[in-house]
């Protein structure tokens, strides 16, 4: 660690040439695939991802993943992705097509809007006051705590409340953390070996303990469903997606796709977020300095009082701090596509069924693409270093129309969450030179991150 932003280098795979990184890979026996990327990845524009039975073409050309993005009829989403995720989110919008997909974007994009986003501070900030007591008790004890289940439980209990007006249940958190955690170590689409050899769309059932833990996240979903359907007075995201309507038909959607909306919620604003925040923090435990300029700003905003919405949106160094920490660990690491008949990208002829990887992993560290991309640098976000940016090189929240629909509301909830931890706490990485990142559906620690916290108003008694 120094002191100069520009000049420490956060964990992260060495990358290597393609066998090595393959046999490193099958050496470890993991699903990682952030191993598997070669050095050419953060090379080449458009390279195949070595020699596979349906082969597989990574995309880091801006270009062409605007393209590809956008015409999500010719590249719909990946088959092994969609496999992997309809035990959790069945028939939803972060797995259909066509005009399936038009429809339910349609009918949800009315919870995100601004109005929506400003009712749900009210619960973001209740989630945190009662973080903060958890903290300020583990300050006192001196006991230490996983950093990813501390976040998990965090972001679980405000996409809770934001949706279903009630926080959510200590065993129920932790039942759900471990559920989520269970379903990415476990779900078939990151098996090596159907990425290597298995043809295109070939069927397959995910293991059991996957298939148990979607439908235990999903009995929790219907529970906290039915109980919310008891109080229609609420003014909460669950109300306006209860209210929607299909704009051709009038009908509103079932219980079983209300289901399946809100296990994209849950999945996108819950298990993205925590591990952003995860990687945000461990960054903070290991740069002091960057703590320092974040106290400074939230003290000239917000004084000692209250963190206000408004408040939010006055924290540049906060918000840069954080695009940083997207930028080098994006939450969803792969977007993957799927060519649903024969094409061409960039004059390479590719057959149906091939896989197109679109890595904001790899295009957020490409060479040709960001200047001292392995370096953390929050500051190459400041306006005067726009130039520096090459449009369509930054996609935590994905591209085209089927952008993430709660960016907004993540860049909200993040904003809150630092401003107000980083005021009242230090952060303490017991092994942080053990940290590494790991791609299963989300960008990952390998190994819980276990921490220990100190209260600043404990220090200054």
């Amino acid at each position: 660690m120094t002191g100069a932003a520009t000049l420490w280098r956060p964990p992260a795979p060495t990358p290597r040439p393609p066998v090595p990184s393959l046999l490193r890979l099958l050496w470890r026996r993991e699903k990682d695939l952030l191993s598997l990327l070669p050095d050419l990845a953060y090379r080449e524009m458009i390279t195949p991802l070595g020699y596979t039975r349906r082969g597989i073409l990574l995309v880091n050309d801006p270009v062409w993943v605007s393209r590809i993005l956008t015409d999500h009829d010719t590249f719909p989403k990946n088959d092994l992705f969609v496999e992997a995720l309809e035990d959790l989110v069945g028939n939803s919008m972060f797995v259909t097509s066509g005009d399936t997909w038009r429809r339910q974007r349609r009918m949800v994009d009315p919870a995100f809007s601004h109005m929506r986003i400003n009712r749900a501070f009210e619960f973001m900030a209740a989630a945190v006051d009662d973080y903060e007591q958890r903290l300020m008790a583990q300050a006192r004890s001196g006991e230490t705590f996983s950093l990813d289940a501390a976040m998990s439980h965090l972001t679980a209990d405000v996409i809770t409340r934001t949706i279903f007006s009630v926080p959510l249940e200590g065993q129920t958190s932790h039942d759900v953390f471990e559920d989520f955690m269970r379903f990415e170590r476990q779900v078939g689409s990151i098996d090596i070996k159907r990425l290597l050899w298995d043809k295109p769309w070939s069927p397959v059932t995910q293991p059991e303990p996957v298939r148990q833990a979607c439908a235990r996240i999903r009995m929790h979903l219907g529970t906290m469903l039915d109980a919310r359907l008891q109080h229609p007075e609420y003014d909460d995201i669950a109300g306006a997606i209860l209210e929607a309507r299909d704009s051709d038909t009038g009908a509103p959607f079932t219980r079983e796709e209300l289901i399946d909306q809100l296990g994209v919620f849950f999945l996108a604003g819950h298990e993205t977020t925590a591990s952003s925040l995860t990687w945000a923090f461990f960054i903070l435990s290991q740069r002091p300095d960057v703590v320092a300029r974040i106290r400074d700003e939230v003290h000239a905003v917000a004084g000692d009082g209250p963190v206000l919405l408004e408040h939010t949106k006055r924290l540049p160094y906060v918000r840069n701090f954080f695009r940083e920490v997207l930028r080098l660990y994006p939450p969803i690491t792969f977007l993957p596509r799927v060519a649903g008949k024969d094409t061409e990208i960039a004059g390479r002829r590719v057959p149906r069924g091939t896989m197109l990887m679109i890595a904001p992993w790899s295009i957020h560290r490409h060479v040709t693409l960001w200047k001292d991309p392995a370096l953390f640098d929050p500051d190459r976000f400041l306006p005067e270093r726009e130039a520096e940016q090459v449009p369509g090189s930054y996609l935590p929240f994905g591209a085209g129309p089927r952008i993430c629909v709660g960016a907004a509301f993540a860049t909200i909830e993040t904003a809150l969450i630092i401003a107000r931890l980083v005021r009242r706490f230090d952060f303490e990485a017991l092994q942080p030179e053990t940290v590494r990142p790991y791609a299963r559906l989300t960008t990952r620690p390998a190994v819980e991150i276990m921490m220990r916290v100190r209260s600043q108003a404990l220090e200054t008694r």
